[in-house]
């Protein structure tokens, strides 16, 4: 299934300001998210974001928080068991893309969340981090088992240009670059 702009919405899950010191390889992960964040603005593609206990872990890193049409704040690890989470995610996009932390923990079971729920899950390799290495492969490769997509943040982004005429290309590879 190709992911379209009118058919995507991208989520960033958990990039908060305490969690992010603990996650190996994180700068690298944020700037991916950023990239996608960036990439999906100019498609008009929605970036939503999920918060995990706030209080605890902090807000969005700011290079993310003001990408983000709004944010979640939740309390379960699958933002798709919160009482408020319906409504949260445009109704007529089914094709989500996610990046975010900890891949084994909130991310894996969002991922799992939203395909029980019939979306179409794309989970950004290089946009999710974890604590240790181990730990992102397991949550990366059991979210790939349950149905989840594996993809890099450029997979998405010329997936969802489709063509080098598009009017945002030039605006979206400096990105990329």
């Amino acid at each position: 299934m190709i992911f379209t702009p009118a058919s995507s919405c991208l989520l960033l899950v958990d990039f908060q300001s305490r969690l992010m010191p603990a996650i190996v390889d994180a700068r690298i992960a944020v700037d991916n998210a950023v990239r996608l964040a960036q990439s999906a603005i100019l498609l008009d593609i929605p970036v939503l974001a999920t918060e995990q206990n706030r209080q605890g872990l902090g807000e969005t890193v700011p290079e993310l928080a003001g990408l983000a049409r709004s944010r979640f704040h939740k309390r379960h690890f699958d933002a798709t068991k919160d009482a408020l989470w319906s409504g949260f995610l445009p109704a007529d996009r089914k094709l989500i893309v996610i990046a975010g932390c900890e891949a084994h923990v909130c991310v894996l079971q969002t991922v799992m969340g939203l395909l029980e729920l019939g979306h179409a899950v794309r989970l950004v390799r290089d946009a999710v981090g974890s604590r240790s290495p181990a730990n992102k492969d397991a949550g990366l490769h059991r979210a790939e088992r349950y149905g989840a997509e594996i993809v890099t943040t450029e997979m998405v982004i010329f997936e969802w240009l489709a063509t080098c005429d598009h009017p945002a290309f030039r605006d979206i590879l400096k990105l990329v670059r």
